[in-house]
């Protein structure tokens, strides 16, 4: 075996073992806290009032995230590539805000802005709508945690496709709408896509923003990531512990499905690029 293969395998070895360490064995952990006392035991966690409820909460979230976030990342992604410019570059240093911030200062900027003392609280809380500590609050924390991943998923292909069929369909007398149904998107699904998935797993993941928004009462303000939190911070023994595993394999689960539906669509959209 030459210098050259022992490195290679070394290093894939190294490789394997990081994330058995950092990644599989976390996961198995998991698993087996969870199901340690039987599946009649976490299931029963499972299907609580409070967890269904936690559940749904956080789909309900992602439903209304994604999708706003899916129209507004298209849409920046042409702006940035089609009309670059000054407002445009501006737009997209904008656009990584979210990576760049902690969470907490986002959940914290909202409360300054939304809630009751805030800039705009005082005029919600005088019409009735609650935003910081209810559900409006914590969507808005969604969407702007999981804002950019369309973009930057959609701008990469816009630059690989060109402009050449678009121009070409304005001059046979199509209109923008045309051309955007019947070229542009087509040649973007891919991207659009798997932004989607990105953006929807950070939607269902997420604790640090919409934490310091939520109220954290059960079947009200819980999301599943805030049930594993709560139920683990009640430090009332072994069985709030199954509880708090319980609910985290619901999202390891919901991980894992978004794992494969990422690897899945991995080949098409590497195609498209």
């Amino acid at each position: 075996m030459t210098v050259n293969t022992r490195t290679k395998w070394s290093l894939r070895a190294i490789a394997l073992l990081y994330l058995l360490l950092l990644l599989m064995l976390p996961l198995v952990v998991v698993f087996f806290k969870t199901f340690e006392h039987g599946w009649s035991v976490a299931w029963g966690y499972m299907t609580t009032p409070a967890a269904i409820s936690a559940l749904w909460l956080s789909l309900l979230m992602a439903l209304i995230a994604v999708p706003l976030n899916t129209v507004f990342g298209v849409g920046a992604a042409l702006l940035i590539v089609r009309r670059p410019g000054r407002a445009s570059a501006v737009l997209d240093s904008l656009i990584d805000l979210p990576f760049l911030v902690s969470p907490i200062v986002i959940g914290l900027a909202l409360t300054l802005v939304y809630g009751i003392h805030g800039w705009f609280g005082t005029f919600f809380s005088d019409h009735g709508v609650r935003i910081i500590y209810a559900v409006p609050g914590m969507v808005l924390a969604t969407i702007f945690v999981s804002l950019p991943f369309v973009v930057r998923e959609v701008a990469p292909v816009l630059r690989e496709v060109g402009d050449e069929q678009e121009q070409a369909a304005a001059t046979l007398g199509a209109s923008s709408w045309q051309t955007f149904w019947r070229i542009t998107l087509p040649s973007i699904r891919w991207g659009v896509a798997y932004g989607v998935i990105l953006s929807t797993a950070r939607a269902l993941g997420e604790i640090g923003a919409v934490l310091v928004v939520s109220s954290l009462v059960a079947g009200q303000t819980l999301t599943l990531p805030l049930l594993v939190y709560s139920r683990n911070d009640q430090d009332l023994g072994a069985g709030a512990t199954t509880s708090a595993y319980a609910a985290a394999t619901e999202l390891a689960v919901i991980s894992l499905v978004v794992l494969l539906v990422m690897t899945a669509l991995s080949p098409r959209r590497q195609g498209t690029s």
